[in-house]
């Protein structure tokens, strides 16, 4: 296995996990409380986070 390729799996995994846990985040805070904005601003950042691992993985087994 090329170790470019097992970086890029590992990022990939990583954004995988930052993804659940920001809609796992959400999800969670909309059912118990609606009105507070907090753990929404906090899921969004997990979001954007794991979106940005994903491409990042994606453009690392470009270059490989």
């Amino acid at each position: 296995m090329n170790p470019a390729s097992g970086r890029a799996s590992t990022v990939r995994i990583i954004g995988n996990a930052a993804l659940l846990g920001g809609l796992l985040v959400s999800v969670i805070t909309l059912s118990s409380d609606p009105g507070s904005a907090e753990p929404h601003i906090l899921a969004g950042f997990l979001v954007a986070i794991g979106i940005g691992l994903r491409i990042e993985a994606a453009l690392r087994d470009l270059r490989a």
